[in-house]
C-alpha cells in the first residue's frame, strides 16, 4: 500500500509547497521525482527534493524571478536550473530525451511526456513521480520493486549502461543501499559486460560513487560481489580484500559507529603506503582523504599481524607521536586483520584508551626550559627533544616532581 502519510508530509513541507506553487500550473506541470519519492515511500529521510517540469529552463527561471526567488542555471544546456526557496535548493529539470549519448555526456531535447522521462531514468525505483495534488505516478512498477527491495534497470540494462557508464557502479550502490537478497541477474550481467566503460569516466565521478557504495547499508557485501565479478579492478587498479572490509563493518557495528566510507576504502584496498599513493592517483582523492589513507597505512605497518592491541605506554607512545585519529584508524584495521571478534574486549578497551589520550602532550614548554637557564633557541629545541624522549621512555609521567627530574636530566645531558 502506498505510504500516503509520507507522501503527504513531503508535499506539506513549506519550501516544497512554495516551489510547486510557483512552477506548477498555468499551462505547465511540475512534479517531484526520483529519490525524494523513493525515500518517502520507504520511510527514509528525504534530503534533496528534485523536480521535473514541462516548462523549459527559461520559463522556470522567469517564473522564479517573478516570484522573487533566486534561480541558478546549474545545467541550463541540459535543462537543469536550481531554484532556491528560503535558502533551500531545488533542482528543477525540464522533461527531456537523449538525442545522442557517448556514455559520458548526452545531447538532449525538451519534451512534455512524463512517462517518456521516467523511461530514460536508470532504475525502476527512481522512476516514480508525485504531483502537487498527491497523485503517485508509477508507469514502470517501481513501487512493487521497492516493496520487494529489488533494484533493476529500466528496460534494456545494456542500453541504460551505455547511456552513462557510471550506472555500472550505481547498480551496485543502489543495490547496497535499497536492495535485499541476490543482485538482479540481468543487471549484474550487463554491468559485467559494460565494465570497460568505466575507463571513460572521470576519476572524480568514480571516486564519489565508490565511496557512496562503500558507505551504504549493505556496502561490504555488495562490494565483495562486485570485486568477485572483476568490476572493481577498473576502479582501483588493484585487488581488494573483501574479508577485511566485512570484518571492519562488523567492528563499526559493535562499537556503534556510523559507516565510515574512507576507512572502509582503506580496509578494502590499502595494506601498505604505496596502496594509498595508487588510490590517490587513480581516484583523485582529496588531500584529506589521501592523508588519512596514507597515515593509516604507515601506522598499520607497526601493527600488521598483531593478535592483541598495544596497551599502556606502548599505546600512549603511538598516540603521542602519530595522533589519536590516525592511531584509531590503524587500530580498527589491525583489529579487522587480527581475526578477533568484532566486540573483542581488548581491542575495544584499547580504542577507548587511545581516544582518551587524544590530548596527550609534553607537559613542558620552551618558556619553562628558558626559565631553567637555557636561553639560546636551538638549545631550547634540543633540550625539549631530549626531554620528550625521556618522558616517553618513563611512561608519560604526570607527577610534577618526576617531570622536574627529567628536565634536570635533559639539561645536564645538553651541558655535558
Amino acid at each position: 500500500m502506498t505510504n500516503r502519510v509520507a507522501l503527504a508530509a513531503l508535499l506539506a513541507d513549506p519550501a516544497v509547497a512554495r516551489a510547486l506553487a510557483v512552477l506548477d500550473g498555468g499551462g505547465q506541470e511540475t512534479r517531484i521525482v526520483g529519490g525524494a519519492v523513493r525515500n518517502a515511500l520507504m520511510g527514509l529521510p528525504v534530503s534533496d527534493v528534485d523536480m521535473a517540469t514541462t516548462a523549459t529552463p527559461d520559463i522556470v527561471m522567469q517564473r522564479a524571478k517573478d516570484a522573487g526567488l533566486r534561480c541558478i542555471p546549474t545545467g541550463f544546456e541540459h535543462g537543469t536550473v536550481t531554484v532556491l526557496v528560503a535558502g533551500r535548493p531545488f533542482e528543477v529539470t525540464s522533461l527531456r530525451e537523449d538525442v545522442e549519448t557517448d556514455g559520458r555526456r548526452a545531447k538532449v531535447r525538451f519534451g512534455r511526456d512524463f512517462e517518456e522521462d521516467a523511461r530514460r531514468r536508470d532504475f525502476t525505483i527512481n522512476s516514480m513521480s508525485l504531483t502537487r495534488d498527491g497523485v503517485l505516478h508509477d508507469p514502470l512498477s517501481g513501487e512493487d520493486d521497492l516493496r520487494r527491495r529489488h533494484v533493476r534497470f529500466i528496460g534494456d540494462a545494456d542500453q541504460r549502461i551505455a547511456e552513462d557508464y557510471l550506472r555500472v557502479l550505481r547498480f551496485f550502490r543502489f543495490s547496497a543501499a535499497y536492495g535485499e537478497g541476490p543482485l538482479d541477474a540481468q543487471g549484474l550481467a550487463a554491468a559485467i559486460r559494460g565494465r570497460a566503460g568505466l575507463e571513460r569516466l572521470s576519476a572524480e565521478r568514480v571516486r564519489a560513487e565508490l565511496l557512496k557504495l562503500l558507505g551504504a547499508r549493505r556496502g561490504p557485501d555488495v562490494v565483495q560481489e562486485a570485486a568477485q565479478a572483476g568490476l572493481l579492478d577498473f576502479a582501483l587498479a588493484g585487488v581488494g580484500s573483501g574479508a577485511r572490509l566485512q570484518r571492519l563493518a562488523a567492528i563499526e557495528a559493535a562499537r556503534s559507529l556510523p559507516a565510515d566510507a574512507v576507512l572502509r576504502l582503506a580496509a578494502f584496498a590499502v595494506l601498505v603506503r604505496e596502496d594509498a599513493d595508487r588510490l590517490r592517483d587513480r581516484l583523485r582523492l582529496s588531500n584529506a582523504e589521501y592523508r588519512r589513507l596514507h597515515g593509516a597505512a604507515c601506522t598499520l605497518e607497526k601493527l600488521h599481524g598483531a593478535a592483541t592491541p598495544p596497551r599502556g605506554a606502548d599505546l600512549a607512545e603511538i598516540v603521542f607521536l602519530i595522533g589519536a585519529e590516525q592511531t584509531l584508524d590503524a587500530m580498527a584495521l589491525a583489529h579487522a586483520e587480527s581475526g578477533a571478534a568484532p566486540d573483542d574486549a581488548a581491542w575495544l578497551d584499547a580504542c577507548r584508551a587511545a581516544d582518551e589520550l587524544r590530548d596527550l602532550k609534553l607537559p613542558v614548554t620552551g618558556d619553562e626550559i628558558k626559565q631553567r637557564g637555557v636561553t639560546e633557541g636551538r638549545a631550547i629545541g634540543a633540550t625539549l627533544k631530549t626531554l620528550q624522549a625521556k618522558w616517553i621512555r618513563a611512561g608519560f609521567p604526570r607527577d610534577p616532581a618526576e617531570i622536574a627530574r627529567l628536565i634536570d636530566e635533559a639539561i645536564a645531558m645538553r651541558e655535558n
